[in-house]
């Protein structure tokens, strides 16, 4: 379904500029945006895949991931097709390049932002998750899903590459609980050859999302010979510690994807080098994905070393939470940042 794109600006000769995100794409008639989704038809910007739906599914919340963000609860999941990312490793890039590649064509079944919140509500779902490709994209869709879900009781979630603009995340600041924010590289280099992206951009989300009260947790994706070395991986940790060191860091393993087949999964000395650097660097909470280890999964109460939650799988899926209702280490009374209700 095409609707109104009304995070923008028109501007003069029927040109309209994009206030979505960090790309800030100023588009000419007919012309469409990075993402593949956003377009001017006749001065005024239309999104292509409002309440079209490309992946639809009931998650743990751990798959996110989020792990200080209600615990154990399930989790609906939507995304569509388009991207303002172009990463060469991208896990779902028959979605999210779709556009692109095939003549701006988009696909999906029609799933409305009502729907969307019944769904979730007879699953038992305690939030909504924008998710799958990257949510600004489509940021009418999520903003009026998310609206609709906080008037029944539902938290909302983004799981981003971080581009999005402040004017993005003010409008959805009344109703947007958490993100999970890609801090790709740490080298602008990187960012623009590998994701068709830039660096700084990203650094200002984490900070401005921050600041609006959004809880935030982070992921990178460890890349070898890419982003792996000591240098960058310390430099990610002190950027998110000088923000906040309660602000978990997922470190994720990298696996031969898309265009990048040409280098290994990410060793598992990697992954426990950098869970060693962010500890070096004071963060409280750091955890180890697509690799399972209950050890490096867990959460432990930074005052007194208690276990507080357990988790096990491959994402950490399997939850036993001992914390108390106000989100208390049931040892040492430590309060544990997040959102546990």
């Amino acid at each position: 379904m095409v609707a109104d794109a009304w995070l923008s600006k028109e501007l003069e000769d029927k040109r309209v500029l994009c206030l979505a995100c960090a790309h800030a794409c100023k588009l000419a008639p007919n012309e469409f945006g990075k993402c593949g989704v956003r377009v001017n038809e006749d001065g005024k910007l239309k999104l292509t895949v409002y309440a079209l739906a490309a992946a639809a599914n009931i998650d743990p919340i751990e798959k996110k991931p989020l792990f200080h963000f209600l615990p154990n609860s399930k989790v609906m999941s939507i995304g569509t097709v388009g991207c303002n990312f172009s990463c060469k490793f991208c896990q779902n890039w028959e979605i999210s390049q779709h556009p692109q590649s095939h003549n701006y064509e988009v696909f999906g079944y029609d799933l409305p932002p009502k729907k969307i919140v019944s769904l979730a509500l007879e699953a038992q779902c305690k939030s909504i998750a924008y998710t799958y490709n990257e949510p600004v994209v489509f940021f009418e869709y999520t903003y009026d899903t998310a609206k609709l879900a906080y008037e029944k009781g539902l938290k909302n979630v983004y799981v981003t590459s971080g581009y999005e603009t402040r004017k993005a995340i003010d409008e959805l600041t009344p109703f947007l609980d958490a993100m999970n924010i890609d801090i790709k590289f740490f080298k602008d280099e990187s960012y623009r050859k590998i994701s068709g992206a830039k660096l700084k951009p990203v650094l200002e989300t984490v900070k401005y999302a921050h600041s609006k009260g959004i809880w935030i947790e982070i992921t990178t994706l460890i890349i070898p010979r890419i982003n792996d070395s000591d240098e960058e991986l310390r430099d990610i940790a002190k950027f998110i510690a000088d923000i906040d060191p309660n602000i978990p860091w997922h470190i994720s393993r990298f696996h031969p994807d898309f265009k990048m087949l040409d280098r290994p999964a990410t060793p598992v000395e990697t992954l426990k080098r950098a869970y060693q650097i962010g500890k070096e660097e004071g963060l409280n909470f750091i955890y180890i994905g697509n690799y399972p280890d209950t050890d490096l999964e867990s959460t432990y109460c930074p005052n007194c070393g208690f276990k507080v939650i357990d988790r096990f799988g491959y994402i950490g899926e399997i939850v036993k939470n001992h914390l108390n209702e106000k989100g208390e280490c049931p040892k040492c009374s430590n309060p544990i940042p997040g959102v546990w209700g």
